[in-house]
């Protein structure tokens, strides 16, 4: 599944570079007169480089006419790119190899690194060097092996110099994605590493044919005209002109570049993690991950994976909506079960979320005084989940706080809450783990208790119950928002809808409106305001004021946890707003649409 436009763009170059490797491979075998060690360097390089590698092939090593390729193969740069194609077919081959498998087993990023260097030196040097040019070097597998140390050691030094930084910072980058070797952004940037790592290294290896100490490319004739190499000029094993002093200068300044290229990326990532610990996550735009960033915060704030969504609803379903009890014994049950779903917030805006019951914010609980509850939730996140009953007072072992009162609800298992309400007053529920992660994505919702007594202090004409939340959608993908660099929201929603996708609340000019302001929101505060008059305070976060201490106020901010209970009273007919006194958050992705957005209801008072 295409998640980002990368994905779009990295399957079509890998889909040209099996197209590229295939015509390689083809006129290769069909026309072009060279070993067949050089014939697999180039349609295994073509095959990671894509496009480049065809490009080589073409410009500096296929034979442009019959019998011209010893001529056409003879100018320097491009025997250099000869003995750099054999080089990069081998080491490359081998830290691909090497990749795959240490990424599979979950080792972290600086041993893979270095696992990755062996195995490429390993394969360039004791299969593609010693063993495959065997035959035109001439010698046993053991001097041969002698003849490759120096110059293999300087070659894939170069290439690895140049492609760790790039597996490095693009493998984790914000796209983590690129650790796993089943997307196929794994294989992209090992092809721009692969690429990379050919540009540093072809300087050395110009140097090196040059000097002797490594084959270009060569040529075969059939019926006895002959292998050469260098466009005929020399055979087989070669006598270098290169002094020692230059091989240990080359080889030195090889070294330190690899060191360079291997270490210098730790000054800036989390080279401990592993591609198991966070392979498949996206990261928000602007988070500032450095080398202290753990794989549990990258957990927590990355992008909820769309592979993972199960249902997708549109504005025609409401959040919040009551959920009826069955009764068993005298209990009242209710079910809750989390899930993973695509939500709409605005005719042409969807996040995905975390959910109860498929529902933004989840389902009402509302029950009377003194009624026994259960509730049974079940989850299917891919996360583990408690239920938290914000303000309510019960049994220690009911709190939902995650390894503190409880263990963590796994996927699939069901952990059964009960008490007794024996307060009156908005209260809500939440989740206790991960909270910052799994609130933010839309885990609470309601809990309302009415009294044994009703106050008639405390009736209005209508009620109309009011959580905040906030949001962060960036190139359609949902992270959680968090008051944090690279995490700020750029979508607001009352009931999980942002203006004016929000419910109208209708009245007639004299009745009141009751209005449960609830904080269901994770890291903001917002000044909630209504139009059209003061409103009369009458409860807050959860208690009832004694009549002597209500108060007339026109704006209450609702921070995080916090609910009040106001009436407000119709006086004049209209469209009177219900919103938020921070001007961004009454906008949708910071633009207005029908005179804002976000944390805006409009109450329409007829008369």
């Amino acid at each position: 599944m295409f998640i980002q436009p990368i994905d779009y763009f990295v399957t079509a170059w890998l889909g040209l570079a099996l197209a590229s490797a295939a015509y390689v491979a083809f006129d290769q075998f069909r026309n072009n007169p060279e070993p067949g060690v050089m014939k697999w360097g180039f349609i295994l390089v073509t095959l990671y480089m894509g496009p480049i590698g065809l490009l080589l092939y073409v410009i500096a090593d296929k034979e442009p006419r019959p019998g011209t390729h010893e001529e056409f193969i003879r100018p320097l740069w491009k025997q250099g790119v000869g003995s750099t194609i054999h080089c990069v077919a081998g080491d490359a081959t081998g830290i691909i190899l090497a990749a795959v498998i240490t990424a599979s087993l979950g080792l972290p990023m600086w041993l893979d690194l270095i696992v990755e260097y062996l195995a490429g030196f390993a394969c360039g040097l004791f299969i593609f060097q010693s063993l495959f040019m065997k035959n035109m070097m001439g010698g046993t597998y053991l001097e041969n092996l002698k003849r490759s140390f120096i110059p293999e050691f300087i070659s894939m030094n170069f290439m690895m110099a140049g492609m760790a930084p790039v597996m490095s910072f693009l493998m984790m980058g914000r796209d983590m994605r690129a650790m796993n070797p089943a997307e196929p952004l794994f294989w992209g940037v090992m092809s721009l590493g692969v690429i990379v790592g050919f540009i540093v290294a072809y300087p050395a290896n110009v140097w090196m044919v040059d000097f002797r100490l490594k084959h270009g490319l060569m040529t075969v004739r059939p019926h006895g005209q002959g292998q050469h190499e260098h466009g005929g000029d020399h055979k087989h094993a070669m006598e270098s002109e290169a002094t020692w002093p230059q091989r240990a200068a080359w080889a030195g300044v090889s070294l330190v570049a690899l060191l360079i290229g291997m270490v210098a990326p730790a000054n800036w990532l989390n080279l401990g993690l592993s591609a198991r610990e966070v392979g498949d996550l996206i990261m928000p735009p602007g988070m500032i991950m450095d080398r202290d960033t753990s794989a549990d915060t990258m957990r927590d704030m990355a992008a909820v994976d769309p592979r993972e969504v199960t249902k997708t609803y549109g504005l025609d379903t409401q959040g919040g909506q009551l959920l009826e009890p069955r009764l068993e014994n005298g209990v009242k049950v209710f079910a809750l079960s989390t899930s993973v779903i695509r939500w709409a917030i605005l005719p042409d805006v969807s996040v995905d979320a975390y959910a109860f019951n498929g529902q933004v914010p989840g389902p009402t609980i509302r029950v009377k005084q003194g009624d026994r509850v259960r509730i049974d939730v079940t989850n299917h996140l891919p996360d583990t989940t408690t239920v938290h009953w914000h303000g309510l007072i019960l049994p220690n072992a009911m709190d939902g706080p995650a390894k503190i009162t409880q263990e963590p609800i796994a996927d699939g298992a069901v952990f059964h809450y009960e008490f007794t309400a024996g307060q009156a007053g908005t209260f809500f529920y939440h989740s206790h783990d991960h909270v910052d992660r799994q609130q933010a994505l839309g885990l609470y919702g309601a809990f309302i208790i009415d009294p044994a007594q009703p106050d008639p202090s405390l009736q209005a004409t209508h009620e109309f119950t009011l959580q905040l939340q906030e949001w962060l959608m960036r190139a359609g993908l949902t992270y959680p928002a968090m008051p944090m660099d690279g995490a700020q929201p750029n979508y607001f929603t009352i009931n999980g809808r942002a203006y004016p996708a929000t419910e109208t609340i209708r009245m007639k000019v004299g009745e009141t409106l009751k209005v449960r302001f609830i904080g269901s929101s994770n890291g903001f505060i917002h000044p909630m305001h209504i139009h059209g008059g003061p409103f009369l305070v009458v409860a807050r976060d959860g208690e009832t004021l004694p009549v002597s201490a209500r108060y007339q106020a026109d704006t209450v901010n609702v921070g995080p946890g916090q609910r009040y209970d106001v009436i407000w009273t119709a006086r004049n007919p209209g469209k009177w707003l219900i919103h938020c006194h921070i001007g961004h958050h009454t906008t949708n992705n910071n633009a207005e649409s029908h005179g804002g957005g976000g944390l805006m209801v409009v109450i329409d008072v007829a008369s």
